[in-house]
């Protein structure tokens, strides 16, 4: 049976857990207790099995256990579609994270290709609202659960973008040095802009084929100024670097390629801009789109991915709460959901595992119940 799951997961002298260990079962996982007892850390844990910063983008000295500061550490046994791995990621005091998969060195794009995590969280609930580097954000984690190596792009196009950057304020004007960079990041540009592209073509197919409660929305890249996005093939982008030289030195930064891109949304059934819905509606449109994620992940890979939802019950209505677990159960995801009451999660029923977070003596606890 194609499965993606957490089966065991472990904390050592993370955040506000000197020791955890949980052993679960593939359905979702329901987390209720105060504000401050360390809900949302069990959650960041688990993004952290993935590239990138986690869903916090927390520095790795904000992620270690005070006053130890020992250094951290998270542990997993994931179900990976036919596979199953060991997985470690863990920083010492003052060093950068590491990761390890089945005992061997690992990158982080290979977590990418093996855990497969996607999340909401409180903070993303102006995305809409908010500056555009957000939802550009936002939009490469979505591009990154369907190609894992569109990572190891907006990486490559970052490092040689700071190389330009540098050279623009230093006001240089040496043909060659621009060349070789634009070279690089006309390449990678070329492959973001391509893999984001595919991505919303599949995030867009499955709201087309789903029937859910949540609103559908249209979704459209935008170049700067707000103007629909231009083709950004390699030699496209080759060009546009090179003409705007006498610009950007005099801006002192590159204006123009995908990281000024945007993504553009539109409340489908009411042909209204995502920013100019209300705060209820922009939150039901995130919570569709990660649905939409979650089943075009499951018909690409056979499996959907682990879902992390954090407070996402508390700002739903009952309705909406229900259908929502609904959908996740006959997706098959495992769902970790945080709340402050068990109430909220009284619609799941017997389909979940439930865990109490609460505080004693400046230590998390972790209690497995039944609702």
């Amino acid at each position: 049976m194609t499965q993606l799951f957490l089966q065991h997961l472990a904390l050592s002298h993370f955040r506000s857990h000197a020791v955890l260990r949980l052993d679960l079962e593939n359905r979702p996982v329901a987390i209720h207790g105060p504000n401050g007892a360390g809900k949302t850390n069990i959650l960041e844990a688990v993004s952290l099995l993935s590239p990138g910063r986690g869903l916090r983008r927390a520095t790795t000295d904000d992620l270690v256990r005070r006053p130890e500061s020992l250094g951290w550490k998270v542990s997993a046994v994931l179900h990976s579609l036919h596979q199953v791995h060991e997985v470690e990621t863990w920083a010492e005091p003052g060093q950068s994270r590491s990761q390890r998969i089945d005992g061997k060195a690992a990158t982080q794009v290979a977590l990418g290709r093996i855990a497969r995590i996607l999340w909401l969280v409180p903070s993303m609930d102006r995305l809409w609202a908010d500056g555009a580097e957000g939802r550009r954000r936002f939009l490469d984690r979505m591009t990154m659960s369907f190609e894992p190596a569109h990572a190891e792009a907006v990486l490559t196009y970052e490092k040689a973008m700071r190389e330009r950057n540098r050279l623009l304020k230093d006001g240089q004007c040496d043909a060659g040095w621009y060349g070789a960079l634009e070279t690089q990041m006309a390449q990678a540009g070329a492959q973001i802009h391509a893999n984001r592209l595919a991505a919303l073509a599949q995030l867009s197919a499955a709201q087309a084929e789903a029937e859910t409660d949540f609103p559908k929305a249209d979704l459209s890249l935008l170049g700067p100024e707000g103007v629909p996005d231009q083709p950004q093939d390699e030699q496209t982008l080759r060009a546009g670097f090179a003409e705007g030289r006498t610009r950007d030195i005099a801006a002192g930064r590159t204006l123009t390629g995908p990281h000024r891109a945007d993504l553009y949304a539109v409340y489908a059934a009411k042909d209204v801009a995502a920013r100019d819905c209300s705060t209820g509606e922009q939150k039901a449109l995130l919570v569709s789109l990660i649905l939409a994620n979650a089943r075009a992940l499951k018909a690409q890979l056979g499996a959907p991915p682990i879902l992390l939802l954090d407070e996402v019950a508390a700002h739903l209505d009952a309705q909406r709460r229900a259908a929502l677990y609904d959908e996740i159960c006959t997706l098959g995801a495992q769902a970790w959901m945080t709340g402050t009451g068990a109430e909220l999660f009284h619609a799941l029923g017997d389909r979940a595992i439930y865990l109490e977070v609460g505080e004693k003596g400046g230590l998390s606890t972790v209690t497995r119940n039944n609702l």
